[in-house]
Formats: C-alpha cells, structure tokens, sequence
C-alpha cells in the first residue's frame, strides 16, 4: 500500500488555508486538496451543523447524501460522540448509510471549535481497512487549521 505524504499536504493546507479567505472556502480548498494527494480514495468533504442535522459541504467525488441526522451513520455517530471514527469495513458499521456502494472503509474527524462540533471531514475509501491512527493524527493537524 502506498503512503500517503502528510508533511506536503500539511504544508500546501497551511499555504492554502488563510482565515481572510473564510471557512467555505478553505474547506473547498482543503477537500480538493486531500482528493488529490490522498491514495486509495473516492470521496473527501465536509458535512457541516445545522441544529442536529448535517448538511453536505464542499467535497470531491460523486454527488453525496445531502443531510445526516447527528448519531446517525459514521459522520452522524462521530459528530455526537465528538471523536474520529476509522471504520475498517463500513458494511460491518450498524446504520451505515451508503452514499456510494463502492466505499468500503471511511474516517470522519469531528471540527471541533470551542468545545463545540461545528461539522465532520469525512473521507471514503473503495480499500477495506484503507485508513490507519497515522491517518488519523495527520488529518486531525491538518483540520486543525481550518
């Protein structure tokens, strides 16, 4: 498997990601960004809070469930529990919702701002156990910047 070259992205993301440029933005940026240097992936975006319900943001790769009920399916379940999920085999995750039937394993990083969840990146694999704690970590740096 190939490994994926956080330092570059973290480094193109802090040069991308300036707060002038506003939240939308920079995600826009960000999901096109972790699309094109990521290997082994077929979706990466943002869903963000709005009351209990979250809404699709920017991201790369086919069209995508437009709403997400918060504990519902992977990006629901780690926005209300505040925590990464990696699910090795997203067939295997109890209301698992399938946006796309290709996608076999995902992670979903909370944005948390002020002790508050203000939306979820989620990022799609067709690669059963395609995401590892390395993925995990890096991309928490890399959110952090948004």
């Amino acid at each position: 498997m190939k490994t994926t070259d956080y330092s570059l992205i973290f480094n193109q993301a802090k040069a991308l990601l300036l707060p002038q440029y506003g939240r939308m933005t920079n995600m826009a940026n960000l999901s096109a960004l972790l699309y094109q240097y990521m290997h082994d992936i077929n979706w990466a975006g943002f869903y963000l809070l709005d009351g209990n319900i979250l809404r699709l943001g920017p991201f790369q790769g086919k069209p995508a469930c437009t709403q997400i009920a918060l504990g519902k399916g992977v990006c629901g379940t780690a926005a209300q529990q505040k925590k990464t999920l990696i699910v090795p085999d997203v067939h295997q995750f109890p209301g698992h919702i399938a946006c796309d039937s290709a996608s076999n394993s995902e992670i979903v990083i909370p944005l948390i701002q002020n002790g508050q969840i203000w939306g979820v990146l989620d990022i799609d694999s067709p690669i059963k156990n395609r995401f590892s704690d390395e993925d995990s970590a890096e991309l928490q740096k890399i959110t952090a910047l948004l």
